[in-house]
This record gives C-alpha cells, structure tokens and sequence, in this order.
C-alpha cells in the first residue's frame, strides 16, 4: 500500500493531531490572555457534542435494532459467536487491567477536580443506576447512557417485533440516525479548531507533563498489543489446530494485519480477513456470518483501550482505580465497548462518554480520553480485525465438535 494511500485513510485524524498537539505547544507559549481568549472556542466544540449525544445514541441505536432480519437464522453459530466474542474481550480487558496496574501508564500528569469521582462503587447499586432512570424524564440526560442505551435497544426491538406494519417507522429512524451521522460530521469540521483551544488552555493550565503521559500512554498501549497479538492469538490458533497450526496460522495472518494498519477500518479489512480463513480451513458457513459480524462487534483492540482510557482518568484526576466494585464496573464497560457498542454507529463517542458520566467524572474529561482513542487508532483497529480469524477458527470448531 502506498504512503499517498495510507496518508488518505488517516488524514483526518492527523489533522486532529496536529491540532491538538499544536495546541499543547501554544499552551506552553502563549499568554494568560491569548489564552483566555481562545478556551470559548473549545467549550463550543465540547457543547456541540454533549448537545447531540441524546439523540444520536436513540436513532442509531433503535434504528440498528429495528432493521435486523432474520433473526433466527444465525442460531448455533450466533449463540458460539457471543460466547467466543465475550470471552476473548473480557481476557483483552484483564490483560490490559493487569498492565496497567504493573506500569503507570500516565506518569506524573495531574488534574485537581472540582467535583466528586466514584473512587469506590458499590457494584450492586451501581448496576440499578446503570441499567435504569426512574422517569422517562431521565433518559434525556446525557449522564444517564446506559439506561438510554438500554431503552433504545428494547425500543429497536419492539420495532422489529410489529413485522411489515412498523416499515414506515423502520425508515424514519434510519433517515434520522443517518441525519444524526451527517450532524456529527458538520460538527468535526470544527473539531481541529475546538481541540486545538481545548488542549492550549489544558496544558496552560496543567503543564507539559500532560503531552508526556499521551505519549508514554501511546508507548504503553502499542506495547500491550504486540504482547496480546504474539501471546493470546496463538493460544487461540493452537486450541483449534495445535502447536503446529499456530506458525501457518499466523503467515495468513500478516496481510489482515497490515491492511489493518493501512486502512484503519475493520471493514476494510474484511475481505482479506474472509480469505485469509479460507485458506487456514474454516468452515465456509461459519466465516461468512462470523466475519462480517466480528467487523463490526467484536472489538479486542477496543476494550483494550477503554480499560486504559479509565485508568488513565483515574490517574490523571489523583484517584486509584484499585477497588474491586470500580474494577468489575470498568471490565463491564470495556467488555461492552469491545462487543455491543462497536456495532453501533458512533460507538466509540458513546462507549467514552459513558466512562465520564458512569464514574462521575467532570465533562471535560471527555477530549482527554477521546484523544487516546485517536492516538492508538491504528494499533487498536489491527487487533479489532485480525481477532476475528483466530476467534471464527474456535467458533467453527465449537459448532462442528456439536454438530
């Protein structure tokens, strides 16, 4: 692949990263003034995203649910496919816990808050406050995402359930969650210019350290993924093939992962990932509905980076992020970042807002964890994409070993 090519697929987000990192340099030079002058710009930026939020969340959601077909069909494979899906996410999440716990992956960057963070949760409590709102009232309320979440799937599937009667309904939340889409991308033309006053006020307010920790979070991340890619993919390959099915394995594996890095898009990579499973030997049927789901629900590389952009919050705002409640919630968010909200049109926005509100963290954490997801975009999509084939290899031997 060329670097004309490669630069095409990651302009935009190095457009935002040289902005943002422009605005760290301007940060450190500029005046009190100046920069009094251009932190409104970044508030705006932020407003526009927490004001469209709500309504995104609902139409993407309800229409993705309500437009499913089929929905027997899938049967065996489907009910192997979550479970392998499930399990391998929450070992992506532990694995990371356990990184992150052994290296800071921050470092000395510091953030004094103006209001409470959840330090300890009480897990029972906890799981009531995430899953539900007492009034409908609640559910417009961008600190109540979950239970939004939550209404808006059972809505999507209440939908789905009145059949051919509900089609004009059908088409009326697909056109507005396609507007919504259209919304955001209007609202990210302004991003360079909001990220860029965003982060030149936080830096000259919190300093130069906090470029340190992104890049020493960077660092970190990148080497999490080559540990992951070389330790538990092979794991995977040899409970379907053995020891010896693990180097061939891995040979097919090269092209999914460099298209991976190139394209930065899991469905880019998708047709490679289908013919790469050919020719390792996965059942034919398997691959053509593990495949094309795993692209877009089935995110390793995802849950990875939410356990590591709640940690780095915990760590920035001078918290610890060693209680057991706070731990499973964090396990609970990631799993469901990596496996639910992947399939789901902006659910990278809403997975990284839920960390926020879930946790009581102040809105303005939101950039700071969002640009953690752009820093290790490529490294992340590359385990998002290539995961699929060692976890379709023990999906396909699951649903044969059963008939």
């Amino acid at each position: 692949m060329s670097l004309k090519k490669i630069f095409s697929n990651y302009r935009f987000s190095i457009i935002l990263l040289v902005a943002i990192f422009a605005g760290m340099i301007s940060g450190l030079i500029l005046s009190d003034k100046s920069i009094s002058f251009l932190t409104p710009f970044g508030t705006v930026f932020m407003n526009m995203l927490f004001t469209i939020v709500v309504p995104l969340v609902f139409f993407t959601i309800s229409s993705s649910i309500a437009s499913m077909s089929n929905r027997r069909r899938l049967g065996k494979i489907f009910g192997y496919m979550l479970l392998v899906f499930g399990i391998t996410s929450l070992l992506a999440c532990i694995f990371m816990l356990i990184g992150v716990w052994i290296v800071d992956p921050v470092g000395k960057a510091s953030i004094p808050l103006t209001e409470g963070v959840k330090e300890s949760v009480d897990l029972a409590s906890s799981v009531v406050d995430m899953f539900t709102v007492s009034d409908f009232e609640g559910l417009l309320n961008k600190s109540h995402m979950f239970p939004l979440i939550i209404f808006s799937i059972l809505f999507g599937l209440s939908v789905n359930l009145v059949g051919e009667e509900a089609a004009p309904l059908k088409k009326m939340l697909d056109v507005c969650s396609k507007a919504f889409m259209k919304f955001i991308g209007l609202i990210m033309y302004y991003a360079p210019i909001g990220l860029f006053a965003y982060f030149a006020s936080l830096t000259n307010q919190y300093g130069p350290t906090l470029i340190g920790s992104y890049a020493k979070s960077m660092i970190f991340y990148l080497v999490m993924a080559l540990l992951y890619y070389f330790i538990f993919y092979p794991l995977y390959i040899s409970f379907v093939k053995g020891k010896k099915g693990i180097r061939p394995t891995l040979k097919h594996m090269f092209l999914p992962t460099v298209t991976a890095l190139g394209t930065c898009s899991s469905l880019a990579t998708l047709p490679v990932n289908i013919t790469a499973s050919e020719k390792i030997g996965v059942a034919k049927d398997v691959g053509e509905v593990a495949l094309p789901i795993g692209a877009t629900m089935h995110m390793e590389g995802s849950s990875m980076a939410s356990i590591l952009k709640i940690a780095f919050l915990f760590s920035i705002f001078g918290k610890s992020f060693t209680s057991i409640d706070t731990v499973l919630i964090a396990i609970l968010i990631s799993v469901l970042s990596g496996v639910v909200m992947s399939g789901i049109p902006g659910g990278g926005l809403i997975g990284e807002l839920l960390i926020v509100t879930l946790y009581d963290f102040p809105l303005t954490a939101f950039p700071i964890i969002a640009t953690i997801g752009w820093l290790i975009d490529a490294p992340a999509t590359a385990l998002n994409a290539v995961g699929d084939i060692p976890s379709t290899m023990m999906i396909s031997k699951l649903v044969d070993k059963t008939g």
